[in-house]
């Protein structure tokens, strides 16, 4: 009961913020962009004023494959830059402005307090790559060609646990400081000092998380779930559920002491 009133507390505070209306908004604009301005660029340079005389432009001929990663790489640059600055202060302000201490003077358990905030951002992290990535599909199968309701499914479920890995790093650096921007700067940071490990150890590290769109690309192009996705999703989610649990234990320890 104490874990739903808080999870419930978080949920209606992310109505409020209008959380679970502009998340979704963005993550579809960004998912969308690249399929719809590809298929209309003859008619976007033409109202731009055209290409001088004599100009020939060609444009590559996109598989619809090709297409939908684009959304998948889009998400890659921004979505990972959205989900930091929307949970750099979901426990840093908090702890900044003396609402936990308010909130822990009640007999509260950590882990309930944590793992509310958690699963209020995951749901919103899901639902949001969900909308946007089915707005993507739809798209591409209008524009470009089919891809499988199937395929859109397992896109949206391996490359979410990359999202939710993302998502559980910003948690964890929550607990650590107090001001949000540094909490965003962290996230950021080692999401890029992951992306330099995987480029310069990426040919031996086959299942690093930064791995898995390569994987998804795989999948989408062969249709065939590869060992090494599965392999890079169980290292993914066992590193989330580590650092998940590392944030509960650092957090009670800094409330405590």
């Amino acid at each position: 009961m104490q874990w739903i009133t808080l999870f419930q507390k978080e949920t209606k505070e992310n109505w409020h913020n209008k959380k679970w209306v502009w998340v979704p908004i963005v993550f579809t604009m960004i998912t969308i962009m690249d399929p719809i301005t590809n298929y209309y660029l003859p008619e976007i340079i033409n109202m731009a004023g055209g290409l001088p005389d004599g100009t020939v432009f060609e444009l590559p001929t996109l598989a619809p494959e090709e297409v939908i990663m684009m959304s998948i790489e889009q998400l890659s640059m921004f979505g990972v830059l959205i989900i930091a600055l929307m949970s750099m202060g979901i426990i840093a302000a908090e702890r900044n402005s003396g609402v936990t201490e308010i909130i822990l003077v009640k007999p509260i358990r950590y882990r309930n307090y944590i793992t509310a905030k958690w699963t209020t951002l995951l749901l919103l992290v899901w639902l949001s790559l969900f909308v946007g990535m089915f707005l993507s599909w739809y798209y591409t199968n209008l524009l470009f060609g089919d891809i499988s309701f199937l395929m859109l499914l397992q896109i949206i479920f391996f490359y979410g646990l990359w999202l939710t890995f993302v998502l559980t790093v910003s948690v964890f650096f929550n607990t650590m400081f107090k001001i949000p921007g540094l909490v965003a700067a962290c996230t950021i940071l080692t999401v890029i000092f992951m992306s330099i490990i995987n480029m310069i150890f990426g040919h031996k590290l086959t299942w690093f998380p930064n791995q898995l769109s390569a994987h998804i690309q795989e999948l989408v192009i062969t249709n065939t779930v590869s060992k090494e996705l599965i392999g890079t999703s169980i290292i993914t989610l066992s590193l989330t559920i580590i650092i998940l649990f590392a944030a509960i234990v650092l957090f009670q320890r800094k409330e405590i002491f």
